[in-house]
């Protein structure tokens, strides 16, 4: 398996405008050994790709995957704190996809992994575009949008087109364990499989390990949290990316 790598994506331009240039999206990238299975178009929420996202893309690629995580603030200065949704946001997912589909990866077997806002950012990417598969860690804004350029997830579920794990934290307050519920009840009657996942006393993101105090009863350790996240996100994308 080769390491991690920069790229640039292009991004899409209209039908029949010969006079527009498309612009570009930076991506990082991993391909695994050896012919890919699919790919994994992976949203992260901020500027910095952290030694667990790093990871968990060196453990896509080694379960066969093509992980590509475009640079979703690079339209932004540094020193903004601005949310990547609307126009922006398709934009930089459809230049990941289109990248992906330049190397031979089949439409639908492309999935999205987004983690903490941009977990919202997948769900909307998975009601406006023809994915495979979605997961979603930590995601905000169940009951109010976020940000003006994104409906709530009770909203958003209505209209998924694509198989959604949420991974949630019980204790997170960002997301309040009634909101979650009723999310859960939300998302019971949408036309595509979906799954939400609560972690007992895990206080955000179970994809991080978390150290074990803070954890339910049914885990020994926050590995063992992390352990059971990144397995069924691995097994969400495996049955639905086929």
């Amino acid at each position: 398996m080769s390491g991690i790598f920069e790229d640039t994506a292009v991004e899409r331009t209209n039908e029949g405008d010969e006079t527009e240039s498309p612009g570009t999206v930076p991506v990082s990238a991993i391909e695994p050994d050896g012919r890919a299975r699919g790919g994994i178009v992976v949203l992260h929420e901020s500027r910095d790709f952290t030694p667990a996202l790093l990871g968990l893309m060196r453990a896509l690629a080694d379960e066969g995957w093509i992980a590509v995580a475009p640079h979703l603030f690079h339209r932004e200065p540094d020193d903004t704190a601005a949310e990547v949704f609307g126009d922006n946001l398709f934009r930089d997912f459809d230049a990941s996809f289109d990248w992906l589909r330049a190397k031979g990866v089949f439409a639908d077997c492309i999935g999205v992994l987004g983690f903490d806002d941009a977990g919202t950012a997948a769900v909307l990417v998975a009601t406006n575009r023809p994915v495979g598969a979605v997961v979603s860690v930590a995601a905000r804004g169940i009951v109010e949008p976020i940000t003006s350029g994104a409906q709530s997830l009770l909203d958003a579920v209505q209209t998924l087109q694509a198989p959604w794990l949420a991974l949630y934290g019980f204790d997170d307050p960002e997301t309040p364990s009634e909101h979650v519920e009723r999310l859960r009840d939300a998302v019971a009657t949408a036309s595509v499989a979906t799954n939400v996942v609560s972690y007992a006393g895990l206080g955000h993101r179970a994809d991080e390990e978390t150290a074990a105090g803070d954890i339910g009863k049914e885990f020994e350790s926050g590995a063992d949290v992390l352990l059971d996240a990144q397995s069924r996100i691995f097994d969400w994308f495996d049955s639905n990316l086929r």
